[in-house]
């Protein structure tokens, strides 16, 4: 089962921010990962990996991600065939619907 790490800085006070994103990550796959950790650092860190690789940093990606584009890039190493409804139709460049 994959394992994803969220490495926040803590004095930067970034805890809240990557358990929020850390539950969003669990609400969306449930028990397809195995777990996610977060994982204390320093000097601006936030960093996410999925089983080691990569797929968010805050210095090269510029920022914070949206949590769609997150989502994204982990079901894209996780389960790339899977369909995350709203988010992958609502942002192809097309507004999207309320309630769709």
């Amino acid at each position: 089962m994959p394992r994803i790490a969220i490495e926040y800085c803590t004095q930067c006070r970034w805890l809240l921010r990557a358990s929020w994103m850390a539950q969003e990550l669990l609400t969306t796959f449930g028990t397809d990962i195995g777990e996610v950790a977060l994982i204390p650092g320093e000097g601006g860190v936030f960093r996410i990996t999925v089983d080691g690789d990569q797929v968010w940093e805050r210095k090269t990606d510029g920022g914070f991600p949206d949590i769609a584009v997150l989502k994204q890039r982990v079901r894209d190493r996780i389960a790339p065939a899977r369909d995350l409804g709203h988010i992958d139709r609502g942002h192809g460049g097309t507004p999207e619907t309320p309630g769709g």
